[in-house]
């Protein structure tokens, strides 16, 4: 479940978390775990990855109990590497938290500690849980070199990375990891994290590749899922999440798995299925904030705005999210709720900034958010800084490529719209951007063609965009039936010959003597005529279109 804490945490590191809307407080720790510590001196270490906290399972006696409490339970997700609930994951920190404040030499349960703040700053959106988390991981560090065995706590600051979207220090902790234990699964999500957010989609295919030979089930096939969607093999890309949903084994598994179901019907223009998904995920758990939000974009799809904003507010007040907040915004301006928007534009602004303040890389949205309703040079100025830093997503490149049209840039930016479209990911943005972007530089063939497949890809992608790829498609009309009407290259002045008009026969000039006569001129050939193309159209803030 995703939950927005109802405090800001204490200072201290021993504070447990706020409790969210459904949490539960942590029980203390059974008597058999407080027993088993003492003799053996900690735990193992874990790592949290794709929602899990990675934590080698209890003895032989625990994992056998029947009725296993919250923090065997999330312990259990962790060794699967899945995801834990939320309420588990809570438990899992209160009992951390008591441990270590008797045992501050215990290495192995501070990078247990730090690395679920990492995940319940990912549930929360609440940045200050980061640095929480890496205050515990350098605990755990002091306590136990990385060097020396305790690879965990690596893992753990490559999740925090990840986070962070600091992709490159991913890339660094997960590659270090692999490199001393190349058959320790858990550096494998940190990659394939890292990878992606790199755009290094092939070593991210490879680590998905080794991920599933080192683990089997649900995780590997969630893996496998992302990574056919990343290559636009969409039917793969179902098929496999569907197994991953038939597979799950716990309630937070199986809302997972429907919530990449109803993404992956979203993507494909099927708001009503998308819809129904999402709506399943949130039977299992309803508290789950993520595919509350899915839900919202499905109802503005089949026009039930009223259902969608109410589902909106609620996310955005307990969840705010950058890009949530952004799309009420935009959802409220396409409904000509101008004051609405400006008032959760503002929002955007405050949440940006804090993002920056807490070392969260935020520019993605900020970018798009700039590109439309802002300063479209400020939006260029972070997309060149990240594709500088080896950011290189389509999504980067995407951004990049409208930032750079919505600023007059509009040569530069076929470049990187081109790159988008070609990393193989089905996204109707995209191929609304390359379409106009094509189309402004008189590109009228191939702008057709992409305006076509993003209507067709998903009609309804974007509440502003969506009309205005329409309107776009429809300015540029027709082609005409079987080709261009003349395939003649048009005449550059009145004197010149009509190609279908019979020559006259040359006149019998006398013969001039080599190296004596007028050198002959080729007449130029003439350049087809191009028409102009039509202006992309403005929104009422005087974008051409939303992200």
């Amino acid at each position: 479940m995703d939950a927005k804490p109802q405090q800001n945490p204490e200072p201290s590191p021993s504070t447990l978390p706020p409790q969210g809307a459904t949490s539960v407080p942590p029980p203390p720790a059974p008597m058999r775990t407080t027993l088993r510590r003492a003799a053996f001196g900690a735990v193992a270490g874990a790592v949290l990855v794709a929602g899990a906290v990675i934590a080698v399972p209890g003895d032989e006696e625990a994992a056998a109990a029947p009725t296993p409490g919250p923090v065997a339970r999330a312990e259990a997700a962790a060794a699967a590497g899945s995801p834990a609930s939320l309420s588990d994951l809570t438990a899992l920190i209160g009992d951390r938290q008591k441990w270590v404040e008797t045992h501050p030499a215990d290495a192995p349960s501070w990078a247990v500690l730090g690395t679920a703040y990492v995940e319940w700053g990912r549930r929360s959106a609440d940045a200050a849980y980061y640095t929480r988390a890496e205050q515990a991981l350098q605990r755990s560090l002091a306590a136990q070199p990385g060097e020396r065995g305790n690879t965990p706590a690596w893992v753990g600051l490559g999740a925090l990375a990840n986070a962070r979207n600091d992709f490159l220090a991913a890339k660094k902790w997960g590659e270090t990891v692999r490199a001393r234990q190349p058959k320790d699964w858990t550096a494998y999500p940190v990659l394939i994290e890292a990878y992606r957010g790199l755009g290094d989609y092939a070593a991210a295919g490879k680590a998905v590749e080794k991920f599933g030979t080192l683990r089997k089930g649900f995780p590997a096939l969630a893996g496998t899922s992302q990574m056919y969607r990343d290559q636009g093999w969409r039917e793969d890309a179902l098929a496999t999440a569907q197994e991953a949903a038939d597979r799950a084994a716990t309630p937070a598994e199986k809302t997972a798995a429907l919530h990449r179901l109803g993404e992956l019907a979203a993507e494909r223009g099927e708001p009503a299925e998308a819809l129904a998904q999402y709506e399943a995920a949130l039977r299992t758990d309803p508290g789950n904030l993520a595919s509350r939000a899915g839900r919202a974009r499905a109802l503005v799809a089949l026009d039930r705005t009223d259902e969608a904003l109410a589902d909106y507010r609620t996310v955005t007040a307990k969840l705010p999210r950058p890009e949530y907040v952004l799309e009420l915004g935009e959802l409220y301006e396409s409904l000509g709720l101008d004051g609405d928007a400006r008032t959760q534009y503002a929002e955007l602004r405050e949440l940006l900034a804090e993002a920056r303040t807490a070392g969260v890389d935020e520019s993605l949205t900020e970018a798009r958010f700039e590109a439309d309703h802002g300063d479209p040079e400020a939006a260029v100025e972070l997309m060149l800084a990240e594709w500088a830093a080896q950011r290189r997503s389509s999504a980067v490149a995407d951004t990049l490529a409208w930032s750079l049209h919505r600023a007059g840039r509009t040569e530069e930016a076929l470049q990187y719209a081109e790159k988008a479209v070609e990393t193989g990911v089905r996204d109707a943005s995209y191929a609304y951007h390359l379409g106009v972007i094509e189309s402004a530089l008189g590109q009228d063939g191939p702008a057709r063609g992409h305006l076509e497949e993003s209507v067709r890809t998903n009609p309804d992608f974007s509440p502003l965009a969506a009309p205005l790829a329409r309107e776009a498609l429809d300015a540029l009309g027709e082609p005409a039936a079987g080709g261009p009407a003349d395939m003649r290259p048009a005449p550059e002045s009145p004197t010149a010959p009509d190609p279908e008009q019979k020559p006259e026969q040359p006149r019998q000039e006398p013969k001039a003597e080599p190296g004596t006569g007028p050198k002959a001129e080729e007449e130029p050939k003439a350049q087809p005529a191009r028409s102009a193309a039509p202006s992309p159209p403005a929104t009422k803030s005087g974008a051409t279109a939303s992200p």
